[in-house]
């Protein structure tokens, strides 16, 4: 993150990296699938015929109880006819027309598709069989502002397996947080454009880190559904809480909205001209292999509030945007957590008693939140970094220039970089990728990429070759100054300088005549 704030270190009042927009879901893991359903009717001596009575009176049960409390507090019950409509900006207006800042603002009730099970008449073996079927259902949305987490949501299914799912905002959070020590600030939307001492917001800010979710999201589960106890008294079922969503957004506040509209065109313009499928996957911390079928793609989209690009693979993505003109947000987002490691014990050997811990397939349960925020925030410095080399008004000639003609070094001469012949613009495109904006490369790794077939030979002397290649392609590199040795490691960085002029040449060749015409325009 720091070329980026340092290049504009003039203009830049604060950085604040935190939680945004947080979506999670409870489930009763024991009845959610047909066997454990099963299983269920089972023990409450319910018969498949008496299916459809029982679930409509625990059904029944549920609604009475999750209206109550808003009847208690004369707040509305609304019922909703399309599933379409924004819930929470119904919700919102609500709370300003009837001047609510804590407590319960409303109850929506609309019918929307669910996952849910049925009775199925099989015709060969004429028997009744229970399936697990979509189909639609009441939904009951419940919506308050939360002393500790301010405005907030959660959605109850109202048929079986009672589904709920709770949204928040790190940054409601976080504003109640500041209230509370007394540090004054300015807010657009879910953004804060200033606050009086941004490095004390942000150890505020790591504290949320620290929230026992479980504890969280079953007091919440209790206010919407408090017919859960007696509905299920004596089988020991709780809910079981993932989070279905995550937004970790990095925030640069610029003092004027001058000074951020001069960079971000060519920041934006840049990402979507320059930042390709391979470069995305490394942004995201994914591995990019050749039997890959997903689809990385980027989208360039101008909305009323300002241009917006975002990036999306294995159903994650990064997105770069504005805030009121003031912020550039840089924000990951998670879907998909299997695709990442976490570093823990076996899910059926919690407290490590059998095994070490070992980095397995991140879950999406609460107990890898803290992972989730370490993996996003490296997306997010990885794609910093990669648009900090975009943020420069020089020209590409003047930048070009110095590496394309010869150098000396030390009493040796070195010959020109020639980033349009392909030998070296592939050398170029492997040291710039994002995949070593954090760790650097080696030899080693240049000569997987640029030649894999000999890398992977099994005659030491072809190899060795090749090694010699690349250790005098280094030098050339480290004699222009694009990349230096990291101390007691075999292994480079590309330098700001370097990833400023890679860039740079590599957009050039990258983009088209189309988005080149754009551009000048």
């Amino acid at each position: 993150m720091n070329a980026l704030i340092t290049k504009n270190s003039e203009h830049v009042t604060g950085e604040l990296s935190g939680w945004d927009r947080i979506v999670f879901r409870g489930n009763l893991r024991m009845i959610a699938y047909v066997e454990g359903m099963l299983a269920y009717l089972w023990r409450t001596k319910t018969l498949l015929m008496e299916f459809k009575a029982h679930a409509q009176a625990m059904t029944k049960q549920l609604i009475e109880a999750s209206r109550q409390r808003a009847i208690m507090e004369k707040r509305p019950v609304k019922y909703i006819e399309s599933s379409s409509e924004r819930k929470d900006e119904i919700a919102r207006e609500i709370a300003r027309k009837d001047g609510i800042t804590e407590g319960l603002i409303c109850v929506l009730e609309c019918v929307e598709p669910c996952q849910t099970f049925d009775i199925f008449k099989n015709r060969k073996t004429k028997r009744l069989e229970l399936v697990a079927r979509k189909r639609k259902c009441k939904f009951i949305y419940h919506y308050w502002i939360d002393p500790q987490f301010g405005f907030m949501s959660a959605r109850v299914q109202t048929w079986f397996p009672f589904s709920i799912q709770v949204c928040m905002n790190g940054r409601e959070w976080l504003a109640r947080q500041l209230d509370k020590h007394g540090l004054a600030y300015k807010r657009y939307d879910n953004s804060f454009t200033w606050i009086e001492d941004f490095p004390k917001a942000q150890k505020i800010f790591n504290k949320m880190l620290d929230i026992n979710w479980p504890k969280v999201l079953q007091a919440v589960a209790r206010r919407v559904h408090p017919a859960h106890a007696s509905m299920f008294r004596g089988l020991g079922f709780n809910y079981y809480w993932s989070a279905f969503q995550t937004e970790w957004a990095t925030d640069i506040a610029f003092d004027s909205r001058q000074a951020l509209a001069a960079i971000y065109p060519q920041l934006t313009r840049g990402a979507i001209a320059t930042f390709d499928s391979q470069s995305v996957m490394r942004f995201l911390g994914h591995q990019l292999r050749t039997n890959h079928k997903g689809e990385v793609i980027s989208d360039y989209r101008e909305r009323p509030e300002g241009v917006r690009v975002k990036h999306y693979a294995n159903g994650n993505s990064i997105k770069v945007y504005d805030k009121g003109g003031l912020v550039l947000r840089i924000e990951t987002t998670i879907n998909n957590p299997s695709v990442y490691r976490s570093y823990r014990p076996s899910e059926t050997d919690p407290k490590g008693k059998k095994g070490k811990k070992k980095w397995r397939v991140m879950r999406r349960g609460v107990a890898d939140m803290y992972r989730r925020s370490e993996v996003s925030q490296d997306a997010n410095d990885r794609y910093a970094e990669a648009l900090a080399a975009l943020d420069t008004t020089t020209p590409v000639e003047q930048l070009a220039a110095p590496v394309c003609r010869r150098v000396s070094k030390d009493g040796k001469r070195y010959r020109a970089i020639q980033p349009f012949a392909a030998e070296d613009r592939t050398l170029l495109e492997a040291i710039s990728d994002g995949q070593y904006a954090l760790s650097g490369f080696s030899n080693g790794d240049l000569a997987a990429r640029l030649y894999p077939a000999s890398a992977k030979s099994t005659d030491k002397a072809e190899r060795g070759r090749i090694a010699s290649k690349i250790s005098y392609r280094l030098r050339i590199l480290r004699a222009h100054g694009l990349i230096r040795k990291l101390p007691r490691q075999r292994r480079y960085h590309i330098t700001t300088r370097g990833r400023e002029i890679v860039t740079a040449l590599l957009q050039v060749q990258h983009a088209t005549l189309q988005q080149l015409n754009a551009l000048a325009a």
